[in-house]
């Protein structure tokens, strides 16, 4: 690879002193790929930023961020097609913004990273209908959403009104209606049956899901269901089961990003030190699911 723009002379200029600079330094080189993900970069170029050494560099900074600094490059352009997909930007014009230099190099990097093609994740469930209802539980109003393929989306909130915004968000450009007698009658069934979960202790109810993510995120989820009633383990030890010990950020960023509450249990990985970590719907209520769990270890 050969660099087409010169390192950018305030961040060359900055020195680098001693060991909190030396973390520093590994920061500056992700801000720069940051700021320009569509140019080609050697090791050694970037290296020259920093004052390290190719070598040096691609250890530290793998040793760092889990990936070497072109994979971490990769992901910053997969980021933004996926963005762009997202917004509705047509399929060639995104794949070249993103700065992938030919349609037909991306597809194969796209379809692993996405999970899916780049087309049909822009869809955004086009040509879907996705079925939702709603209950009070335990812990608060819950949409449970489903496709032809199983649940879609399980989440918590303040209101069905709140619930429904975030459901078509998530789907944009799907057909969305609520549960019927004569449209997924089983949907009342599943949403009820995690209620009885949540509120009375009944056996969390196994589903089909419909799980619509990269890649990785898919990989995280499908871990996550592994994990057993009662069980907890740190972020570190799900990226170990991924067979990814270093990819312990990216883990922590697909359980954010779950969509599936409780049947993808997420809530049921905790900080290294045992802290309760995150929880997209309140930490209140990851204390509650696991305080249930813990009862019935």
């Amino acid at each position: 690879m050969t660099s087409h723009r010169d390192p950018n002379p305030n961040t060359a200029a900055m020195p680098v002193r001693g060991t909190a600079t030396g973390t520093e330094c590994l920061a500056r080189v992700a801000r720069y790929l940051e700021s320009y993900p569509d140019e080609r970069h050697t090791l050694a170029s970037l290296g020259a930023l920093v004052g390290l050494s190719a070598s040096r560099l691609q250890r530290r900074f793998k040793a760092a961020f889990g990936v070497s600094p072109r994979a971490y490059q990769d992901g910053l352009r997969m980021a933004r097609l996926r963005a762009s997909l997202k917004a509705g930007e047509g399929v060639t014009d995104a794949i070249f913004g993103a700065g992938y230099g030919s349609v037909s190099r991306v597809y194969g990097e796209a379809t692993r990273s996405l999970g899916m093609a780049p087309r049909r994740y822009r869809e955004g469930g086009r040509g879907e209908t996705v079925h939702y209802a709603c209950r009070m539980t335990a812990l608060g109003p819950l949409l449970m959403a489903a496709t032809a393929r199983g649940v879609c989306f399980a989440q918590f909130g303040d209101t069905e009104t709140e619930l429904r915004q975030r459901l078509a968000a998530e789907f944009p450009a799907a057909r969305i209606e609520p549960a019927g007698a004569d449209a997924t009658p089983e949907l009342d069934d599943w949403v009820a049956a995690l209620d009885a979960h949540l509120s009375a202790s009944a056996p969390c109810p196994q589903l089909p899901l419909d799980l619509r993510g990269t890649a990785f995120q898919v990989q995280v989820w499908q871990c996550l269901q592994g994990i057993r009633e009662g069980e907890v383990i740190s972020y570190s030890e799900l990226a170990r089961r991924l067979g990814r010990p270093r990819a312990v950020r990216a883990a922590a960023s697909a359980c954010a990003a779950n969509r599936i509450s409780v049947l993808v249990p997420c809530h049921r990985v905790l900080r290294g030190d045992g802290g309760l970590g995150g929880y997209r719907w309140g930490l209140e209520r990851k204390r509650a699911l696991l305080a249930a769990e813990g009862r019935g270890c």
